[in-house]
């Protein structure tokens, strides 16, 4: 059996046998590493390796601030705001999950925690409102992935520290289709509404919008220092995400006054094992994504799917239906870094941008947050708002289709969705 045979078969195998997928890929990794002679040792290495990156640093400080967000209050704040915005319009209700989700990813990263949080409000009242379930499931879910797209993107920062590419670009590169994908799920609330005769909700009064602004000024301020820092140079995506952390530390003890210093150790503690359980997966991701070009099948596959299409656009296409299918089973970030080394081939042979390639990857995986087996957001979604799967599933995919339809226009119009990070970042781009 060769090597890469053992590495499949034997992740595969523990899959079946119901081992998490950390402890599969690391287990499989280990026997393909004493099956090549390599020292034992190099498991070790590795895993180390991959996690000692200060990119990285990035992610526990947006965990910190969307905890920091959900116990201060500060998702209530921006509900009411988004109410006060949208509520009015038909399918109301639909359109505040959207638009809290939307926000709610300009600060945290994080697609699980979006679902969680919103979705505990959102699908009961709109269950209660008229909407039916699977729908009320199904945009949950969906409006959440924009927690991977819409910077800040814990994703992102992991594609970037694993390939070398630069993080304020994806996070710019994300603006665009995050809007887009946000609109687009709006708009067929708006045709679910319409079909189901949902009553609009009351227009909130002028003084109460004027309020509830406001109240959620400070918290919207967050992404603007995010981005505004990173574009100006002032301050690096790392960096960023202390700041953005330490902003929403002094929101919510000192200005919102709603979390406690005494309550600062369990949140502190919480972050550090929601930290701890996804930097291990990405750990153990690392050995498989270093056998695979270790063992030179990146080039092979690479090289394969060149000779399907040797165009950017059919090779980008090719790749969007493989993270499409590989996102089903496994998590996006898990995903990038053991199909890196492939992607990254593809992206040199083909002469496709980084950031454009990252992009694209990174959006057709997202979709895998909400369809089974893996679908994590489709799982919790379906938990709150207690409808099978199926169900749910079919509920899911016609907002999937509007996803995939973005995810075409960024394979085609590249000029149009790298304008804002070749602007900005033209040193990201050396080919033009």
């Amino acid at each position: 059996m060769t090597p890469i045979v053992t590495l499949i078969a034997g992740f595969l195998f523990l899959i079946l046998l119901r081992v998490p997928i950390a402890f599969a890929i690391a287990l499989a990794s280990l026997v393909t590493v004493v099956q090549l002679g390599l020292p034992a040792t190099s498991v070790v290495n590795q895993m180390v390796s991959n996690i000692n990156s200060f990119a990285l640093l990035a992610v526990p400080f947006f965990l910190l601030l969307g905890r920091l967000m959900n116990d201060s209050g500060i998702t209530d704040r921006l509900m009411t705001f988004a109410q006060s915005m949208v509520g009015h319009i038909k399918g109301g209700l639909g359109h505040i999950n959207v638009l809290v989700s939307m926000m709610f990813a300009s600060m945290s990263g994080s697609a699980a925690a979006d679902t969680a949080s919103v979705g505990a409000i959102m699908i009961p009242a709109m269950k209660k409102a008229g909407y039916p379930a699977p729908f009320a499931v199904a945009l949950t879910a969906t409006s959440s992935t924009l927690g991977v797209i819409i910077p800040p993107s814990i994703l992102f920062v992991i594609y970037g520290a694993f390939g070398n590419v630069s993080i304020a670009g994806l996070f710019l590169a994300g603006v665009l289709p995050g809007l887009l994908i946000g609109f687009g799920q709006m708009a067929y609330t708006y045709y679910v509404a319409r079909r189901y005769g949902v009553a609009n909700t009351p227009y909130m009064p002028w003084t109460a919008r004027k309020e509830s602004a406001r109240r959620a000024a400070p918290a919207l301020l967050i992404p603007l220092i995010i981005l505004g820092g990173i574009i100006s140079g002032f301050f690096t995506a790392t960096e960023a995400s202390a700041i953005a952390a330490l902003v929403g530390l002094v929101l919510a003890v000192i200005v919102y006054r709603t979390v406690r210093p005494a309550a600062l150790f369990d949140i502190l503690a919480s972050t550090v094992v929601a930290y701890a359980l996804p930097m291990f997966a990405v750990a153990a991701a690392g050995i498989m994504g270093w056998l695979i070009a270790y063992l030179g099948v990146a080039r092979e596959v690479a090289t394969f799917i060149i000779s399907i299409s040797d165009t950017q656009t059919g090779v980008m296409l090719l790749l969007m239906a493989f993270c499409l299918i590989v996102g089903t089973v496994l998590s996006p970030m898990t995903a990038v870094i053991i199909f890196l080394p492939i992607i990254k081939e593809l992206g040199v042979l083909a002469q496709i941008p980084d950031i454009h390639l990252a992009l694209v990857v990174c959006l057709s995986l997202a979709i895998g947050l909400t369809t089974p087996p893996y679908g994590i957001c489709l799982l919790i979604a379906a938990q709150i708002g207690e409808v099978d799967m199926p169900r749910a599933f079919l509920a899911v995919l016609p907002i999937i289709a509007i996803t995939v339809g973005i995810i075409l226009m960024v394979i085609l119009l590249p000029g149009v969705f790298l304008y804002l990070p070749a602007t900005f970042f033209p040193e990201a781009f050396p080919a033009s």
